[in-house]
């Protein structure tokens, strides 16, 4: 055989071969193994190949730049959203503030007031015999209107008994404020017939508002005031995220106007400047209009709040007090504590110490002299009623009943003068403190208004004038 023969018949063998060491295998069912599908090669080739020019370009000047101007334009944007997105949650929050969680604070208190101030002109009423007084009776009618019309308000602004504690406060006083107002009516018409069942019906109503309806009260108050304190703390936490990134943009920005310095010898490129000069705006006004809101809000919570807490939680102590000290003639010792004393005036002991711890952190808390002289009138108020309370109490216990009532509900002179002093003054303070907390969380508001608008608007130009700075160069290398 000749050698070009052996080579030819060689090379059919080594094919053979190839041939079957590439036959697919045979499994035993009589199928074919099959293998997982090997990466395109076109495709392989073409990531390969933009890895590559990518990596080209960054060798040269020009490729570089373009690299530097996608950077820095990402860099801004992120920075302006982020800023656009942190402020706009930070105002929403603070917005709340002002219109949605103190007004419901501010309407749950008024529905304690007005409820604690309904019984106590019930009591008063019904003191003052078989007829009862015009002026008792609207203002008991006015305290239910009232209480009835926040109710409504309230249930409307909390998603009504959808869930929630606040709702199911809502609830029980829907509930139980119809039975209260059918005691009070049933104790009217017995005191009007002179029957001494008035007496049980009147001090079983005052039980249910004691028992069921102000504490409810307190609890939707407690929840409302709760939700605005959460609505405080996130209004002034800080945009940590938006400063840091407007803190890399700028130092970003300020190393690309370095480095063209450096291989230009030109002390300033005006798109970069441009984008500098708004990413600065932007930080700027982040950080001082924050700031702002910050202190605004805090003065809001601390001035204004916390002295409202204060105030009306004297006021209702006030109302409680007066309400047992009225039952306490009532009564007249048909109710008793476990240790065998008036409960009626031992709860009245109780208020008025409890009324006086307030009055002082209220005269504490006051911040100016318009807060301070109704406080202090108030306090002046109290202790003269004390002082009357003891001579009608003494009065009372040496068996003038008729001059011990006079001492307690009269015009001139009585317990109930006193009371209306310390609760006009309570008013007045609340008014005053009212008006600080909605100035100062307004303000605060206010500090953030248009900033993320504006955040987004001149990172957008910043991002642009970044581009357009980085195409300047370029344009020098066509």
């Amino acid at each position: 055989m000749s050698v070009p023969a052996a080579i030819l018949l060689a090379g059919r063998g080594s094919r053979a071969r190839e041939g079957v060491s590439h036959r697919r295998p045979i499994d035993p069912g009589g199928g074919h193994v099959t293998y997982p599908a090997s990466p395109s090669p076109a495709a392989h080739g073409a990531w390969a190949e933009t890895v590559e020019r990518l990596r080209a370009s960054a060798t040269t000047e020009p490729g570089r730049l373009r690299i530097i101007g996608a950077a820095l334009a990402l860099l801004v944007v992120a920075f302006g959203a982020v800023t656009a997105w942190e402020v706009s949650d930070r105002f929403a929050a603070a917005d709340d503030v002002v219109t949605r969680s103190q007004p419901l604070s501010a309407d749950a208190a008024n529905i304690y007031r007005s409820l604690a101030d309904a019984d106590t002109a019930a009591a008063t009423g019904f003191l003052a015999g078989a007829q009862e007084r015009p002026e008792d009776l609207a203002r008991y009618q006015k305290d239910i209107e009232t209480a009835s019309r926040l109710l409504v308000k309230a249930a409307a602004n909390t998603g009504g008994s959808g869930g929630g504690d606040a709702a199911r406060q809502i609830a029980t006083l829907n509930e139980a404020l119809p039975r209260y107002t059918g005691l009070i009516e049933r104790a009217r018409a017995n005191n009007r017939q002179g029957l001494p069942l008035g007496g049980a019906y009147l001090r079983y109503a005052n039980q249910q508002m004691t028992s069921d309806l102000l504490p409810a009260a307190e609890r939707l108050y407690a929840e409302e005031t709760a939700r605005l304190d959460r609505d405080n703390d996130d209004a002034r936490v800080w945009p940590f995220v938006s400063l840091a990134l407007g803190v890399l943009a700028f130092a970003v920005l300020f190393w690309a106007q370095r480095r063209n310095y450096r291989r230009t010898n030109r002390l300033f490129n005006h798109g970069l400047l441009a984008a500098t000069a708004a990413s600065t705006v932007v930080l700027l006004w982040l950080a001082v209009g924050h700031t702002v809101a910050r202190t605004e809000l805090n003065n809001a919570q601390v001035h204004g709040q916390e002295s409202l807490a204060v105030l009306n939680d004297a006021r209702i102590n006030s109302l409680k007090a007066r309400a047992n000290e009225n039952l306490t003639l009532v009564a007249r010792g048909a109710v008793l504590t476990a240790d065998g004393d008036d409960k009626y005036e031992t709860d009245y002991a109780s208020g008025m110490a409890r009324l006086t711890t307030a009055l002082d952190r209220a005269k504490g808390l006051a911040d100016d002299r318009s807060g301070v002289a109704p406080v202090a009138d108030a306090i002046a108020s109290a202790g003269e009623w004390r002082q009357r309370h003891r001579s009608a109490s003494a009065t009372d216990k040496a068996g003038d009943y008729e001059l011990a009532l006079e001492q307690v509900i009269g015009t001139e002179g009585s317990t109930g003068e006193c009371f209306d002093q310390v609760d006009a003054a309570l008013e007045k303070a609340i008014a005053h403190e009212q008006v600080e907390f909605d100035a100062s969380a307004t303000d605060g508001r206010s500090a953030l208004t248009g900033l993320a608008v504006g955040a987004g608007v001149l990172a957008l130009l910043g991002a642009v004038a970044a581009i357009l700075g980085i195409g300047r160069r370029l344009s020098e290398y066509r």
